[in-house]
């Protein structure tokens, strides 16, 4: 237990404020991967099929169960994690969405790089009479 508070303390002294977003980032996937809690990130909250659905007899409601007490516990060390104001703005959200919201603010390595990839799709052009089949592998590559 006691190496399980101390690795915690990584995220209490490297609290989320914006700016620090990729250090806290890898910091809190360091925890959840500890925690054995990371798949949260990763996945949505399975939906279960509601009763007389096909499917609803064998839906492992376990697995669900899990899978909620896992979201909840990686929701708590995120936010546990943050500065108050952003705590406030993610506190009604699951762990992945939170994640990705935070991304989309405050991942600007990220984001560079995907306009720079988008920048190169963009500027990718077919000369007359070229097969099309080497330009779709390239492009395949990049995903």
């Amino acid at each position: 237990m006691a190496e399980n508070l101390n690795l915690r303390s990584i995220l209490d002294n490297n609290k989320l404020t914006g700016p620090n977003f990729t250090d806290w980032y890898r910091n809190v996937k360091i925890v959840l991967r500890y925690e054995k809690i990371s798949y949260v990130l990763d996945s949505s909250i399975p939906v279960a099929p509601a009763e007389g659905q096909d499917g609803y007899d064998q839906y492992n409601w376990e697995a669900h169960r899990q899978h909620l007490a896992d979201n909840e516990q990686a929701v708590c060390i995120v936010l546990a994690s943050m500065s108050a104001e952003l705590q406030r703005q993610h506190e009604h959200m699951d762990a992945p969405s939170i994640i990705l919201h935070l991304q989309e603010h405050y991942d600007k390595q990220g984001r560079a790089e995907r306009f720079e990839t988008s920048k190169e799709l963009f500027g990718c052009k077919i000369d007359d009479g070229m097969a099309v089949e080497p330009h779709i592998l390239w492009v395949d590559r990049l995903g």
